[in-house]
């Protein structure tokens, strides 16, 4: 049990190296056609339990959740088809990803690295309880699994390479789903995306709030890479 009881503990800075060698890494596999289609759910995990948790912050009934094969994802809520509540709900999907990333490197740089995966299988067992689909009950539970198995059994120094990799990741592939949403908006595709259910709702362009996501997306990439390159390492 004291594993779980030194969260608050701080753990020992990583090398720069590390910092940097998990940054290329993630990288790599966001950029890697091959690699992106296998690791692309954490980033739908962390789209849609943007849109659940947000949802259920403001008021809005969370019915279910789908994570599906090809790494799309779908939230269902209930309450006010206009307002606040709707607004919120549709908008922190793209940039969920982000937030999160930029809220664990918050917590690495303050060498929190075991909070920081404990944190992570937290939000994993909160989606959990709402999946109603088997794909997406299998994705939870695999990569809960790994995270639970990196957390409880490996060395400091895994921790601390699996966590920068992670958040890495989510601060570097939170800004190509965002990309791709543009493409596939100029070849006509993907009217129905939450750029455009926000066009709808404000009468604002889609492409507006496509833009917004990127500069949003990129300055939470920006100051990530701060915290964990300037604060994050010793």
């Amino acid at each position: 049990m004291d594993r779980v009881f030194d969260l608050w503990t701080p753990q020992p800075a990583p090398p720069h190296s590390l910092v940097l060698v998990t940054g290329l890494v993630a990288l790599a596999v966001v950029v890697s056609r091959p690699a992106w289609r296998l690791a692309r759910m954490a980033v739908t995990i962390a789209h849609e339990g943007g849109h659940a948790l947000i949802a259920v912050l403001s008021g809005r009934r969370l019915q279910a959740i789908q994570l599906r094969f090809d790494t799309s994802g779908l939230t269902l809520t209930k309450g006010k088809r206009r307002g606040l509540g709707m607004f919120l709900t549709l908008f922190i999907g793209y940039v969920a990803p982000s937030l999160l990333g930029l809220g664990g490197a918050f917590t690495l740089a303050n060498h929190r690295i075991k909070l920081t995966l404990w944190i992570t299988l937290a939000l994993l067992f909160l989606m959990l309880v709402m999946i109603r689909n088997f794909y997406g009950l299998l994705a939870i539970l695999v990569t809960g699994g790994i995270v639970f198995g990196i957390t409880w059994y490996a060395s400091a120094q895994v921790q601390a390479a699996f966590a920068y990799t992670g958040i890495w990741f989510l601060l570097i592939g939170g800004v190509r789903p965002v990309f791709e949403l543009g493409a596939q908006r100029r070849r006509g595709r993907a009217r129905d995306s939450d750029a455009d259910q926000l066009a709808a709702l404000t009468h604002l362009a889609g492409g507006f709030w496509v833009f917004l996501y990127a500069v949003l997306t990129l300055a939470a990439l920006a100051l990530g890479a701060f915290l964990l390159g300037v604060r994050g390492a010793d």
